[in-house]
């Protein structure tokens, strides 16, 4: 065997190492991309979980919500458009941005938020606020999801 020809051996192996080197790396950094994206998601979840059930900000419009279909005073609420009510929404609207921008998972947020959301749909008049005031990723969600809670 020539030196040239012991060069080239080492050469090639040199290179067969490196690739299997890039490959390891290349695999390790995609393992540790979805790692940290479950993370970034779990923070979110739990962020949006004490905002809505820790924190006393939402919880008059739970529970006034959480009533029989088409109620007199969820038909009110609608019809003064408080800012409650409002915000309430565009809580719900965020929580669908974050899907679309793939922060969180559709399961994500139907775990935390089934019942809640259905709820909006009880009522004739919040699924037609929803359609005429621009919360338009909240209502492709609840469309897509075809959600029903018994009443």
């Amino acid at each position: 065997m020539t030196i040239m020809q012991s060069i080239a051996c080492w050469r090639d192996a040199a290179q067969t190492i490196s690739y299997v080197v890039g490959v390891v790396v290349a695999v390790f950094a995609v393992w540790n991309y979805y790692e940290n994206s479950q993370r970034e998601r779990a923070k979110w979840a739990v962020q949006l979980y004490e905002k809505f059930f820790e924190d006393n900000r939402y919880k008059d419009m739970r529970e006034k919500f959480d009533c029989d279909p088409n109620s007199v005073e969820v038909q009110s609420i609608v019809q003064n458009e408080s800012t409650d009510f409002t915000d309430y929404l565009n809580f719900f609207e965020l929580v669908c941005f974050l899907l679309r921008t793939k922060q969180l998972r559709r399961t994500d947020i139907l775990d935390l938020f089934h019942y809640y959301l259905a709820c909006l749909l009880r009522h004739e008049r919040v699924a037609d606020y929803i359609s005429t005031h621009g919360f338009e990723q909240l209502e492709r969600f609840l469309k897509e999801q075809n959600l029903q809670v018994k009443a």
